[in-house]
């Protein structure tokens, strides 16, 4: 498995790896900064730069069967295993996607801790990002009332804690799991997400270091789509 760099620095731009595995346009490194799409959060783009050489990374993702960051490129590199390359990350698109993946862990604390709410799918892009909760009542005005409570959080310049914990030891932390379909995977330690007094999750994902950071969450709309399956959509801005 590849060192996930970003997370323990999501705001690193750059940075200098070496190649682990080269197949077609496909590389695989031994430390990246590049976020794969998982975990329902877009991947990252960006650039590889080998001498005077740049690579347009077009998509990212983890390979199923081995775990690695797979690197999709616009064409094969010359580079080969072994050579260090610089890695950039189109920096505007990451941090849109770590102040959207911030501002719904904000909104799943508050419908969790509200009533009792799980997370039963979802995706951020850069544009938007949607949640589905499992709630029953289909009311508008319980989601225009968690965007509200969501903004006053944002507002209150929470930072935001990163740390790892040993797995048992956090699992047993109430409320860890707001996902009602995923638990998470079978490693030894894993990393915490927290905004206090807000939001605690097992998450892998980059986010910002402040709520004041977001900016303003918008609600964008909300769909029913089935008897316990409540849709919202949201963005920030600016």
């Amino acid at each position: 498995m590849n060192k996930l760099v970003y997370q323990y620095d999501s705001y690193l731009r750059e940075y200098i790896s070496v190649v682990k595995q080269v197949i077609d346009n496909k590389v695989v490194f031994e430390e990246t900064i590049f976020h794969p799409k998982t975990g329902g959060v877009d991947n990252d783009t960006g650039l590889l730069i080998y001498g005077e050489v740049k690579y347009r990374v077009l998509n990212v993702y983890i390979d199923k069967e081995t775990g690695f960051v797979i690197h999709e490129l616009d064409s094969k590199p010359v580079f080969k295993q072994g050579d260090r390359v610089i890695q950039v990350i189109d920096w505007d698109r990451r941090y849109r996607l770590m102040r959207l993946h911030t501002a719904a862990h904000i909104i799943s604390g508050l419908m969790y801790s509200r009533f009792n709410s799980l997370v039963t799918g979802g995706n951020i892009s850069v544009d938007k990002a949607y949640d589905d909760y499992s709630l029953e009542v289909f009311d508008r005005e319980i989601f225009v009332n968690i965007i509200n409570e969501a903004n006053r959080v944002v507002k209150e310049n929470i930072d935001v804690k990163i740390y790892w914990l040993p797995r048992e030891e956090a699992l047993k932390i109430p409320g860890l799991i707001k996902l009602a379909s995923r638990t998470p995977p079978q490693l030894e330690y894993l990393r915490i997400v927290e905004i206090p007094n807000i939001d605690i999750q097992a998450d892998g994902g980059p986010h910002v270091r402040n709520t004041g950071e977001i900016g303003e969450i918008v609600l964008l709309d909300v769909v029913n789509k089935g008897k316990n399956k409540k849709r919202i959509y949201f963005t920030v801005k600016p």
